[in-house]
């Protein structure tokens, strides 16, 4: 089996992912093109327009977040972003490419919108898709995931898996809910440790790059708590077993 995936060069509209970002980051907002359906949380599809290129993006604004209990208020959308900025850095291009901006109804993420079929996620996937899960369920134990449900899961045109919604990412507290338990127990394949191990190295260096855009993101406490959760990964070398419940997102689509 093929641990490595290439990233995908045009994540969406012939877009490198560098110039999506650039697009998400500078480009005019164009009329909000509705609220998005299923959402726990306000999220809008908004139109992005630089260089006269446009893109769709999903945006979650701060002032749409649902009071949680056991999350900070007004941090969900610096979550999606941290999820975006640790996906890159591990090098594994699991999030859709996510910036955090002042647009339409305040601060909030801005998430490329990846075209896909609703109806092929988690849940239709063959062995073809084992490899990109392998990676995406380790993805979501190390950043504390409360929220894989299966419609989280998406494929786009090229046949890449992303994973979308991580504001519910990188609580100090163990949180992990997650539909995709087919690894448990398994030995984690070394190329993905290897990674791991290079992500440890950059958290534990405090002038990384990486360690400066995650401390403006997320509390230092939860920083600590993800860096033990490497470490615990990287020391046991197998994808854990669910414990004492909940283990699953509910609904679980």
């Amino acid at each position: 089996m093929n641990d490595k995936t290439p990233p995908p060069e045009e994540p969406e509209n012939g877009l490198t992912i560098e110039r999506a970002l650039a697009i998400l980051q500078q480009g005019a907002f164009g009329e909000e093109q509705g609220l998005m359906r299923y959402s726990s949380n306000y999220t809008f599809l908004l139109p992005v327009t630089h260089d006269d290129v446009t893109v769709l993006a999903v945006y979650k604004p701060q002032q749409g977040e649902r009071p949680l209990w056991d999350f900070p208020e007004g941090t969900l959308c610096y979550r999606e972003v941290a999820a975006f900025v640790t996906s890159e850095a591990l090098g594994w291009h699991l999030v859709p490419p996510t910036v955090l901006r002042e647009a339409t109804r305040g601060t909030g993420s801005l998430q490329l919108f990846i075209n896909h079929d609703p109806e092929y996620n988690y849940f239709a996937f063959d062995e073809t898709m084992i490899p990109q899960l392998m990676r995406l369920a380790l993805f979501d134990i190390i950043t504390n995931n409360a929220d894989r449900k299966g419609g989280h899961c998406i494929v786009d045109d090229g046949g890449h898996l992303w994973g979308i919604d991580h504001g519910l990412t990188f609580n100090i507290e163990h949180k992990l809910r997650t539909v995709i338990w087919d690894f448990a127990g398994q030995p984690i394949p070394e190329p993905l440790l290897e990674d791991l191990a290079q992500l440890c190295a950059q958290l534990e260096d405090a002038n990384s790059a990486y360690r400066r855009q995650l401390s403006d993101l997320i509390h230092e406490r939860e920083i600590d708590a993800f860096q033990r959760r490497l470490q615990k990964v990287l020391q046991e070398r197998s994808y854990p077993k669910p414990g004492r419940g909940p283990n699953y997102p509910w609904p679980p689509v």
